[in-house]
């Protein structure tokens, strides 16, 4: 089968390299000349753990091609994905798809015998019939099938979500497309992989819920968090005690300084407005944004009382600035909201991280860049822990603490358990505890 993979970003690489591992042949499309030119000379633009190793491995075996001729990878594609961006657009926190209807409008002409055209980057509801609207108006003998596949890849674990997938979820009412679609996932139902078929509306929209319910799970446990503050509770106990039960379970649930990242904020804006379009608002995902917005404002606050109150004059040991682990992600990250605060307040910030500094440089003006936490450590008033990468939970904290001037010790991830933070000489803060 030949797979024509349109964008070559998170999403396109991620898919591109695990589909040519299946056996496929993949011509991947990208219209940034210097990314598609990384790519050829084994240079991955984005960190993701495990992809550089299989991009490698199946462009010398000739299964997997990177290039920015659109007309090549589409003329004699059996299926071809959609993988390009759709960020959240200005003003209205819809999704913005003129990337999406910029690339049907390009590969239309160039579409030969029947073609399965599928979309697999996240679009509201009803995007792959205006996209057949978009086709079939340009050229009235196509052949086609438009269908919605959209990905549920975790960023850091994306290869393992990908092979080993909850669902393989597939929008589709075309008998043909519905056989190209088994035929191309057939290296998953052969490990019994789940392959759900439903109509295209369907499958737009459980991308969206998915995702809001995943928030909802995080803004929830947040607020449970500052209860638990107020009372006497332990969040994680708490936690631990509601996880267990089935009809909840425990992913998501641990709390911090909101979430973050390239599918979450912006896919819970985009259903909040798809909501209000339908006349059918969603108060309980309203919520949970403002919740979210007001989370990472509020960690400054801890902070700052963390150092006596004030942040002028202090300096603040940052540890970790991605969203999350294991990426190199800076969209929406909290640090982009709480390390600005602390400057504008007078502080000085000292941040590492292992993966994201390169990224954070050009959106984080007036840091102090370090290449380890000690490096970080060194005169700071307060140590913050803001993504719980590994190397973070094995920090010699005892070297840490007398290379700080200061006694503070801010942890928004819980890595730590208050005892081993304190008996190191410091002053503890922590989340829910």
């Amino acid at each position: 089968m030949k797979i024509g993979m349109i964008g070559a970003g998170y999403v396109g690489l991620v898919s591109a390299a695990c589909f040519s591992e299946f056996g496929w042949t993949v011509e991947c499309v990208d219209q940034d000349e210097s990314r598609v030119e990384q790519l050829r000379n084994g240079i991955v633009p984005i960190y993701e753990p495990g992809l550089d190793d299989i991009l490698e491995r199946n462009q010398k075996d000739g299964r997997l091609n990177f290039s920015t001729d659109l007309a090549t990878a589409v003329s004699d594609a059996d299926l071809i994905f959609l993988a390009v961006g759709t960020p959240m657009r200005r003003g209205d926190g819809f999704a913005d798809l003129s990337y999406v209807y910029k690339a049907v409008e390009e590969l239309t002409p160039h579409l030969s015998g029947f073609t399965v055209i599928t979309t697999k980057s996240t679009v509201p509801v009803g995007t792959s019939r205006e996209i057949e609207r978009r086709i079939r108006k340009l050229r009235k003998d196509v052949d086609i099938a438009v269908c919605s596949n959209p990905e549920f890849l975790r960023e850091g674990s994306a290869i393992q979500d990908f092979t080993h997938p909850d669902r393989v979820l597939v929008g589709c009412d075309d008998e043909r497309a519905r056989e190209v679609m088994e035929r191309v996932y057939e290296p998953l139902t052969l490990r019994n992989a789940p392959l759900m078929f439903t109509s295209r509306e369907s499958a737009e929209l459980a991308k969206y819920a998915a995702n809001a319910f995943l928030a909802m799970k995080i803004s929830y446990i947040n607020e449970i968090a500052d209860l638990c503050e107020h009372v006497g509770a332990d969040v994680q106990e708490v936690a631990s005690a509601i996880g267990s039960d089935g009809r909840i379970g425990g992913k998501f649930l641990h709390p911090g300084p909101g979430y973050g990242g390239s599918c979450f904020p912006k896919d819970v804006a985009a259903l909040i407005r798809t909501a209000r379009e339908a006349k059918a608002p969603l108060s309980l995902i309203e919520q949970v944004e403002k919740v979210n917005n007001e989370r990472k404002i509020a960690m400054a606050k801890r902070v700052e009382t963390a150092v006596g109150g004030d942040l002028n004059g202090k300096t603040i040991a940052v540890f970790g600035v991605t969203f999350k682990p294991n990426t190199d992600d800076m969209r929406d990250a909290p640090s982009l909201v709480l390390i600005p605060m602390l400057l504008s307040r007078g502080a000085s910030v000292r941040a590492y991280d292992p993966q994201g500094q390169k990224n954070a440089q050009e959106l984080l003006e007036g840091v102090d860049w370090c290449d380890s936490a000690l490096e970080a450590s060194k005169g700071a008033d307060a140590a913050l822990v803001l993504t719980e990468w590994n190397e973070f939970r094995g920090l010699d904290l005892n070297a840490l603490k007398k290379n700080m001037k200061g006694s503070a010790f801010v942890d928004l991830r819980n890595v730590y358990s208050a005892e081993t933070v304190k008996a190191a000489g410091f002053e503890y803060s922590s989340i829910g505890r």
